[in-house]
This record gives structure tokens, C-alpha cells and sequence, in this order.
């Protein structure tokens, strides 16, 4: 179905964040895969449903497969489930295992595109220099770069439009910014944030804005009990991923799924085409479960 790409300039602004967090609200299968060349910390981050996560099983994995071609059916055993349900394809765990490597984004990138019921959102890190994971991006239907609303993040994300609008010039109508926000001035930080894009006059426009929540974030990883279906970040993913899941694009995605329906009629890892359940309420005949989502005891 929908590939939706995730990235960043200079700093951190949170992709891994905003991708989970959208992955866990979103309203029909999904897939998070982390695509940074830098490497990321899935493995090491999150819980996975039968424990720690397996380093050796994701991207690398997968590549070691597709060295002679990849097809979309060969992603899901490289697949693993968090707790809660959702599914993940873990990345690279450093730099140098991307050596090597160019060649996988380009058909990794087709294979996402075409995934048989499940969108797929690539967190695809911090985009530096280089044309490997461009070759990704151009396979994907949105793509979406994450910020802050300060002046320095701002300037970057300015210069990083421009050239991915040279570089990625089939999908100028495709660029959207997601504005990571202080919940006190959240609002008002995603106005400035489009008002120097609409000066600039440069082809991408704020999506929405994802909630700066660092106990959600904690809660996210499974660090810190509580609610975490009514933390800032979770509540303003679900907003976010309405106003993501509108953009045309993706809906004309989501028509071309619905005019074909033997297309997409089988999700990955028998998922069910219900609304994710990453962060249902802990079932309290489950006592001795632990959920992503917290019941107040923590991990």
C-alpha cells in the first residue's frame, strides 16, 4: 500500500519517536522500518513481544537475502512484533554495516510500495550526504521531514527542502513537515513554521505537528508507567496521522486499494485490517503481562 518516508535534517528532533508513535495510532496495518545508513536503536529501545528484540534479524538479515533480488513476500520473516503488536523490521545497528549497502534502498524502497496490505513508515533518520537513500525516497509517496520550531532547525530544514526538491523533483508535490512542538506554544510554533515556508516559497507544507512530550516518549519505550493513550504525544499522533492519511497521496493509495482489492487482501504477518492495537488497555486478566501502554506498575 503506502510508503511514507520519515527524516530529519542536522540534530534530533525524534524521527524513531514520531514513527512508533504514529505506527501505534495508525488506523490500518502498518510496518515501522528503520532505514537509517547511520544505523539506529530499535533493537536496544523498545520491547519486543517475547523479550529483547533480535539484533540479527531485520535489515541486515534481509539484505543477505536479497543480494539476488527482493521481492515484497521476503520482508515479513525478517519482521519482528513489539509488545503490544506492532510490527517493526529493525535496522542496521551502527554506520559501517551499511557499507556496501546502496545498492538494498532502491529495491527495498519498490518492495515497501507494494507491500500487500500494510503501509509502511520509514523511519529513514537523518539525511546527510549521498545518494543511496534517495533512491528510497523516490520510491515513496510522502515524503516527510520532522522539526523543531527553532531558528536553527528552521534554517536546515529550508536548505534540506530546496535540495531534496532538486533532487527528488518527480515528488515536489509530495514534501510535507512534521513541526515537533512545546504543548504550550504548539499552535502557534506550527503557524511560524508554515509562514517561513510560504515565504520561502518552497514546495512542502506542514502536515501537523507532534506534541515535544518526553514522559510520553518514556512511556513510548516502555521506561515509565502510565497512560500512555492519553499522553500529549500519543494524542497529537492520532491527530497527525489523520491529517498524514488525508493528504492526496495517500488517498489516492488508499482508492487504488479499494478498486483492487486481491492486491491488498493479505496483510503482513496475518495482521488483522482492524485499527492497530499497540495501545489497547492492558486486559487485567493478563496480570502478569506487561504492555507497552503501562497500568501504572512501570516496567
Amino acid at each position: 500500500m503506502a510508503l511514507i518516508a520519515l527524516a530529519a535534517d542536522k540534530g534530533a528532533p525524534g524521527v524513531t519517536t514520531a514513527a512508533v508513535a504514529l505506527g501505534a495510532v495508525w488506523p490500518r496495518p502498518v510496518l515501522v522500518a528503520e532505514c537509517d545508513p547511520a544505523g539506529g536503536d530499535l533493537v536496544y529501545r523498545l520491547p519486543g513481544e517475547h523479550g529483547m528484540l533480535d539484533p540479527a534479524k531485520g535489515m541486515l538479515s534481509l539484505a543477505t537475502e536479497a543480494r539476488r533480488g527482493l521481492r515484497p513476500e521476503q520482508i515479513a520473516p525478517h519482521t519482528q512484533r513489539l509488545v503490544g503488536g506492532l510490527d517493526v523490521l529493525a535496522g542496521l545497528t551502527n554506520a559501517e554495516q551499511s557499507k556496501g549497502l546502496d545498492w538494498l534502498w532502491s529495491p527495498l524502497g519498490r518492495s515497501f510500495a507494494i507491500l500487500p496490505g500494510v503501509d509502511v513508515l520509514a523511519d529513514c533518520g537523518r539525511l546527510g550526504p549521498g545518494a543511496g537513500l534517495l533512491d528510497l525516497l523516490r520510491e515513496a509517496d510522502l515524503v516527510v521531514l520532522v522539526t523543531h520550531a527553532t531558528l536553527e532547525h528552521v534554517a536546515h530544514l529550508r536548505e534540506r527542502i530546496s535540495q531534496l526538491s532538486a533532487d527528488l523533483p518527480q515528488q515536489r508535490a509530495q514534501l510535507g513537515v512534521i513541526v515537533v512542538a512545546d504543548p504550550r506554544g504548539y499552535r502557534g510554533s506550527l503557524t511560524e513554521v508554515e509562514r517561513v515556508l510560504a515565504q520561502s516559497k518552497l514546495p512542502a507544507q506542514v502536515i501537523g505537528g507532534l506534541a515535544y512530550d518526553p514522559k510520553g516518549a518514556q512511556m513510548l519505550r516502555g521506561e515509565w508507567g502510565g497512560r500512555l493513550d492519553k499522553s500529549l504525544l500519543i494524542r497529537s499522533a492520532r491527530e497527525l496521522a489523520g491529517h498524514l492519511l488525508a493528504r492526496p497521496a495517500l488517498e489516492r493509495v488508499a482508492q487504488a486499494a479499494r478498486d483492487h482489492p486481491s492486491v491488498t487482501a493479505e496483510p503482513l504477518r496475518g495482521h488483522s485490517t482492524g485499527p492497530q492495537q499497540a495501545f489497547r488497555q492492558p486486559d487485567p486478566r493478563q496480570s502478569g503481562s506487561h504492555q507497552i501502554l503501562g497500568d501504572g506498575r512501570g516496567r
